[in-house]
């Protein structure tokens, strides 16, 4: 399928940033205590789970086929 660029960008966004956020909150839970958080393991895997999602995209996003 071909989408316009600018819903593409913005679906795909939506997607990443909710990736990113999810797995930020999955990385600090893992922690018994807050002041035991590795924070730069969860900046570098929520960057990662990011990129990730925006790469996935590349193949196609849901949400744009059921806007036709």
């Amino acid at each position: 399928m071909k989408y316009d660029f600018k819903q593409w960008i913005k679906a795909a966004g939506v997607r990443a940033i909710k990736t990113v956020a999810q797995t930020a909150v999955a990385t600090v839970g893992t922690s018994a205590v807050l002041s035991e958080v590795n924070w730069v393991a969860v900046v570098s895997a929520s960057l990662l789970a990011g990129i990730l999602s925006l790469l996935t995209s590349v193949a196609g996003l849901p949400e744009l086929d059921q806007q036709k």
